[in-house]
């Protein structure tokens, strides 16, 4: 049977439903799929008109990731590292011409290859380093308080700062945006009696949607064989304390691919293990958003480490 995925996306004013799936298809596989792909469209719960066509979503940013999906399904991208020796040769040449890629540190091959390595470096001392001791946090991840106390502060910062943060947690909208997702759930074929006879199950959730995403997963346990959440605030304690249930891997999700940009002010913690029990089934992957805005869906749909999962699992047949 085909493989089924289920988008749902953040917060926010967006672009019409028909418009946004096409963006994330194509972002996330270089085509339109069609049936194949399913939109959880809250945005209309709270926001009264979608952005026009031409007017970016300003929580994307002007991300290209898309255009490059979809050059890389007509002609696939040359490897990631280039041959020691012939990036070391390529490198000199430049320097001996004389021209700006040898001068300046931030231009041509030598100066890209830096930036990236820089990155990586910081990326991977985050992923990797030791958590500290008590006391020792430079950024505390919780708000130092007991739950009510934390919860209260939570409220009131979201209120005044992510409307519809807040509209979902403690207005009167959850219901109905969790209700938009059971519906794409449901127009995918992954009910409350989804026994597995259909294809495999993708559900991709971005930011909040990755918070709602969850939250319907957990009540309702369809058989998802990969839940994916994207600049999530999922491993964040005060929103955690907002969960209708304890933080864990809903029984039936195969597999949880959690993926951030540590430069993702929204994925203020970047790791869901081991907070979400089992931790052997939950995957932390730190990945880097090259658009304007690091929080992208778009960006984060065409990394590699987000892409190549997914559609390993939609090539899966059962």
């Amino acid at each position: 049977m085909a493989a089924r995925i289920v988008y749902v996306h953040g917060a926010g004013p967006k672009p019409r439903a028909e418009l946004l799936k096409s963006q994330w298809d194509r972002a996330l596989f270089g085509r339109d799929m069609g049936e194949l792909s399913h939109l959880a469209y809250w945005a209309p719960v709270l926001h009264e008109r979608p952005l026009p066509d031409p007017v970016p979503d300003p929580l994307e940013g002007a991300s290209t990731a898309v255009a490059e999906a979809e050059r890389e399904r007509e002609a696939p991208r040359p490897p990631a590292l280039e041959d020691p020796a012939q990036f070391m040769a390529r490198t000199a040449t430049e320097a001996r011409a004389g021209g700006a890629a040898g001068r300046v540190p931030g231009g041509g091959a030598l100066g890209g290859w830096l930036r990236d390595m820089t990155y990586m470096a910081e990326a991977l001392a985050l992923a990797e380093e030791p958590r500290p001791g008590p006391g020792e946090e430079p950024l505390p991840e919780a708000l130092p308080l007991p739950r009510p106390a934390r919860t209260a502060l939570f409220r009131l910062l979201v209120q005044h700062v992510f409307e519809d943060v807040h509209a979902y947690f403690f207005g009167a909208a959850g219901r109905a945006i969790r209700q938009a997702v059971t519906d794409a759930l449901d127009a995918a074929g992954a009910g409350e009696g989804d026994d597995g006879r259909e294809g495999p199950l993708v559900v991709v959730g971005h930011s909040l949607g990755s918070v709602v995403a969850y939250e319907v997963l957990a009540a309702r346990n369809p058989r998802v064989d990969l839940f994916v959440t994207l600049g999530s605030p999922l491993a964040v304690t005060e929103v955690q304390d907002c969960l209708a249930a304890p933080p864990a891997v809903p029984s039936r999700t195969g597999l949880w691919l959690n993926a951030s940009d540590a430069r993702d002010l929204v994925a203020l913690d970047h790791t869901l293990r081991p907070e979400y029990a089992p931790p052997g089934r939950i995957t932390d992957v730190l990945v880097r958003n090259n658009g304007e805005n690091h929080h992208a869906a778009a960006e984060y749909l065409s990394d590699v480490l987000v892409r190549d999962p997914v559609r390993r699992v939609c090539a899966r047949t059962r």
